[in-house]
């Protein structure tokens, strides 16, 4: 397993729409564990395979914020679909790896179901709630080219942005 370097923005592949996945093979199962130890040690309760430059419907997901007091539950859903989201909605405090360090609160359904496969390929449905369900409807933004930022205003959005491209031209 391998920690990949995780992309900021204003990186572009952020932007880009993901492929999705046709074999799941040792390629794609590898894809996935390096995902996992780039997620934990970053550390982070999901990561979208577009966020270490690589546009494939690949999501892995762990919400256990303290491995320490509960086992992990680690996630893979490979060509994620939400299918069913809920009317009421609920807002949570969301950051973002490609984001470091920056946390806003976005309104997102509360509940939703989504549809994938797992990493034997079998087809699965999952019902979600509270943080699980903005972590899935997050990362599969990410594989659909969307940030959170895009949910709060232009001026809050611009200032992210600008800041985020100015350390990039520094460091680069």
């Amino acid at each position: 397993m391998t920690i990949r370097p995780i992309l900021s923005i204003p990186d572009p592949r952020l932007r880009q729409v993901a492929e999705p996945v046709g074999e799941i093979d040792a390629g794609i199962r590898t894809l996935v564990a390096d995902m996992f130890e780039t997620m934990y040690a970053a550390p982070g309760i999901g990561l979208a395979a577009n966020q270490i430059g690589v546009l494939k419907r690949i999501v892995v997901i762990d919400v256990v914020r303290d491995p320490d007091t509960e086992p992990r539950r680690p996630m893979v859903l490979i060509n994620p679909e939400i299918t069913w989201v809920s009317e009421e909605t609920r807002v949570h405090e969301e950051g973002c790896l490609s984001i470091p360090e920056y946390y806003e609160e976005v309104e997102r359904p509360s509940r939703c179901r989504v549809t994938f496969l797992d990493i034997d390929g079998k087809r699965q449905s999952m019902d979600c709630e509270g943080v699980l369900a903005t972590a899935v409807q997050h990362e599969i933004d990410h594989l659909n080219g969307k940030l959170f930022i895009d949910y709060l205003s232009r001026l809050k959005r611009s200032m992210i942005t600008r800041k985020f491209s100015k350390q990039a031209k520094r460091a680069g």
